[in-house]
């Protein structure tokens, strides 16, 4: 069930003297990959196929993931009224695809299904608060308090059911770990960046993943402050077995803001170096 309705947002608050036109992109991109849940539930409940209760469950989940999609989409096309949102997202599904009939996990077993989930739970919580905090304009803050407060609801959702299979399955802490460790360098895989692509360039525009992933994430990177990484570091050992909220947590949560950091600034490197070679090539050559 839904915790909150689209039509309960504030939608008359919007503020564009507040907007920040750095941040429109980002959420173009998101709704996106929201607005994907209901593939990513079929996929879950086939490879879950004999679990009515974690089939559910992701249903459940898929209507909220739905809903968020739409939140942000209706707040993108707010803050830019020539967005075509429709038009966005059926390119991307027509293009991005899941396999909705897997006979299994990818992730080698149900509780390393789980266990990715939980990273991507982790990851979106941390997202939605630090766009949420680093935003004035009013209604997005709206939004995104309350996509990040489900996402945090969806992490404590698939942990549970992680456990009940792990007491079934028994994976060792080394596989748990590679199986966070491995969905947590997906981030930089095709999801985003097409998602970037079809939300952000003109329709015929090729695509191109370095040009779009470091569109993304040197955007999204800028929001991110440590706090927010502390506090998906403690969600991210929790998934694997660890205590969240000691030293060792705190070492890797300063060890992993640091390489944000690092790559922010890789990203932002290859933004520019791609904006001045289209700068370039659309210069007229001389007679």
């Amino acid at each position: 069930m839904k915790h909150w309705r689209i039509e309960q947002v504030a939608w008359d608050r919007f503020d564009a003297s507040k907007l920040d036109p750095e941040l429109v992109p980002l959420v173009k991109a998101a709704a996106m990959v929201e607005r994907n849940g209901d593939d990513y539930a079929l996929y879950l409940k086939s490879v879950f196929r004999d679990d009515p209760d974690f089939k559910l469950a992701a249903e459940h989940w898929a209507v909220e993931e739905v809903q968020h999609g739409e939140a942000l989409g209706r707040w993108a096309t707010l803050a830019d009224p020539s967005w075509d949102f429709r038009g966005a997202f059926a390119r991307y599904r027509e293009s991005f695809k899941i396999d909705t009939r897997a006979d299994a996990s990818i992730r080698g077993s149900r509780t390393g299904e789980l266990i990715a989930r939980c990273m991507v739970e982790t990851g979106t919580s941390s997202y939605y608060t630090a766009l949420g905090e680093g935003t004035e304009e009013p209604v997005l803050k709206e939004v995104c308090r309350l996509i990040a407060a489900d996402e945090y609801r969806h992490f404590k959702l698939f942990y549970d059911h992680m456990k009940r299979y792990l007491a079934r399955e028994n994976l060792s802490f080394v596989q748990r770990l590679k199986v966070a460790a491995g969905r947590i360098g997906e981030s930089e895989d095709d999801e985003l960046a097409y998602a970037f692509h079809c939300s952000n360039e003109p329709p015929g525009t090729p695509y191109d993943h370095d040009r779009c992933i470091a569109g993304y994430m040197a955007g999204a990177m800028e929001y991110y402050r440590l706090r927010h990484i502390e506090r998906g570091m403690g969600m991210i050992f929790k998934s694997v077995g660890l205590e969240p909220r000691g030293r060792l947590s705190r070492i890797a949560a300063r060890g992993a803001w640091r390489l944000l950091q690092w790559r922010r600034e890789r990203y932002r490197a290859a933004l520019t170096r791609v904006t001045k070679e289209n700068a370039a090539a659309a210069l007229p050559v001389a007679a």
